[in-house]
Formats: structure tokens, C-alpha cells, sequence
């Protein structure tokens, strides 16, 4: 099992994301998001939720009114978070191109994430460019976990080589 590593220290306007708690956290986020594949605008809001827990970058949450009709289509699996139960799976689909899985939702989500049923979260290594309020968002390490990182949070962070056991 790797240390626990050296948390980054936050400048101003800035979050650790070893400051946040686990079990993880669901806030209201009031700022633009959108998400681009294919050439299109697939999600636009300004009304979202962060999930937010220790060691990983905020992970937002979407209405599924944000998501372009068609966007979204329903694909075959599932998985189990400790927090938040079980997941369904979506495709992305635009101008004829699919990512395949690149975007989740609970239907039925745990107490104390009911807020997020139906809210569609995406994988953003998987589409062309997800921004948090014009920024350009970095994926998550790792290609498992679904956290946005920006200019706004420090890490190091989840998912990275040797973070196994944090």
C-alpha cells in the first residue's frame, strides 16, 4: 500500500482535495459546464452538483435537461459505487461518432445523494472538451475514476501511478 502523499498547498481561490471528506460530499455548483463531442455542444448548464471526496478532483453531476436530445443513449452495464449505489451507463453520441460508456447516472442513488438521481456525470477523457465556467477541465488520472480537475483544486490526485492505496 503507497503513503499517503504530500498534499498540495492551495493558493487563493484554490481547494485541497485532501481537505475534502470521506465519505464524500455532494454541494450545489452554480457556474457554466459544458461538454463538447464530435463538433457539437452535447451539455450546457449552469446549474449542477459536485460530488467531492478526499484525494479526488470535484466530480460534477449534470441535469439530464442540460444534455442535447440525442446525446444520450442508454448502454448495457452497470457498477456499484460504496456511496452512491448502483450506476447505469450512457453512450455520447454526435454527428455520427459514439463514446461508448462516457457518461453515468444513478437512478436510484444512496441517502444523502438523492439530489443526483437522474443527474448525468461524464467521463472527460472520453469527449472532446468538458469546461467548468470557461476553463478547460483536465481528466481524472488513471481512465477509472470521473473527476474534473481545474485550476481551482490541488492534489496530487487520485489515480495517478502508485495511489492504489490512498
Amino acid at each position: 500500500m503507497s503513503a499517503r502523499p504530500v498534499p498540495g498547498k492551495p493558493g487563493p481561490g484554490q481547494e485541497s482535495v485532501w481537505d475534502y471528506p470521506r465519505p464524500p460530499r455532494l454541494e450545489p455548483f452554480a457556474g457554466s459546464i459544458t461538454v463538447e463531442f464530435a463538433g457539437a455542444t452535447v451539455a450546457s448548464t449552469t446549474r449542477a452538483w459536485r460530488v467531492l471526496e478526499t484525494s479526488h478532483p470535484p466530480t460534477y453531476y449534470l441535469p439530464r435537461s442540460a444534455f442535447a436530445d440525442g446525446a444520450l443513449r442508454d448502454t448495457a452495464g452497470s457498477s456499484w459505487c460504496e456511496w452512491k449505489g448502483a450506476a447505469t451507463y450512457y453512450d455520447v453520441v454526435a454527428n455520427g461518432r459514439v463514446a461508448h460508456r462516457a457518461a453515468w447516472t444513478y437512478l436510484h442513488p444512496s441517502r444523502g445523494f438523492e439530489e443526483i438521481a437522474g443527474a448525468v456525470a461524464v467521463m472527460a477523457a472520453m469527449v472532446d472538451r468538458c469546461t467548468v465556467n470557461g476553463e478547460d477541465v483536465i481528466p481524472q488520472p488513471g481512465g477509472f475514476y470521473g473527476g474534473w480537475i481545474t485550476s481551482t483544486v490541488v492534489g496530487p490526485f487520485k489515480g495517478i501511478p502508485g495511489s492504489l492505496g490512498w
